[in-house]
């Protein structure tokens, strides 16, 4: 988890967060997923903008 300013924007929610992580996608390993912590705890929905995979 990285907690360093001024953050980055959420692939779920749209918001900047300063609290968040970030990972390749699960599917091509090439989009870079970001979550911030409330869209993570709540299992929001991602979509990867290289592919078009989506996962909780």
């Amino acid at each position: 988890m990285t907690t360093g300013m001024p953050g980055k924007v959420c692939s779920s929610c749209g918001r900047l967060s300063s609290q968040y992580v970030e990972f390749k996608c699960p599917k091509c390993g090439e989009g870079v997923i970001t979550r911030c912590d409330e869209c993570r705890m709540t299992y929001t929905r991602y979509r990867c903008d290289k592919c078009g995979f989506e996962g909780p």
